[in-house]
């Protein structure tokens, strides 16, 4: 009997390594390349136009003023040597209040588009990121790391670059197919 406890203890141990080892789930790292996402994204393409149009349309009201200003500032110019003291002091304060207010609003205008970049790039990242996490987890991928060209992956096989197949789902989503 002692002949035979040390050839199936071995054998179970051998058993429970292989278990062990076997049962262990099979961990691939893998990422994807943030800023191949955010560029070939539909949906960025989309609202980057729609933000474009809309920040035109401010910097079109913005160039307007300035042009009429300076259209002012031309009038008096021309005019300035007929004018009394009186006018010309009352006249170059009107045009100073002018050129301050559109100063004023050219400085609004810019900190609205900057905060309209942001919400829009907010958008995008939000879609992306939900998408990625869904996938990862239809796909039982434990982590997937995000590369976006700053040292966060020095290194990595190609094979492990889910970046493709992540944007292909994502703007097929997006799309509703």
């Amino acid at each position: 009997m002692n002949k035979l406890t040390l050839p199936i203890a071995i054998l179970a141990l051998l058993a429970s390594a292989a278990t062990f080892f076997y049962s262990q789930p099979n961990e691939q790292l893998v990422y994807v390349d943030i800023n191949k996402l955010v560029e070939g994204y539909a949906r960025t393409k989309v609202e980057r136009a729609a933000f474009e149009k809309k920040a035109g349309t401010l910097k079109a009201n913005v160039d307007s003023l300035v042009v009429n200003w300076q259209d002012e500032l031309k009038t008096y110019e021309k005019e300035r040597s007929s004018m009394s003291k009186k006018e010309l002091e009352l006249k170059q304060e009107l045009l100073q209040n002018k050129q301050q207010q559109i100063n004023n609003y050219q400085q609004a205008i810019q900190k609205q588009i900057q905060e309209e970049d942001q919400k829009m790039t907010q958008t995008v990242i939000n879609d992306i990121n939900d998408y990625v996490r869904d996938y990862g987890k239809k796909k039982g991928y434990r982590i997937i790391f995000g590369a976006g060209g700053s040292g966060n992956i020095m290194y990595a096989e190609d094979t492990s670059d889910l970046t493709q197949t992540v944007l292909d789902g994502l703007n097929a989503q997006y799309q509703g197919k």
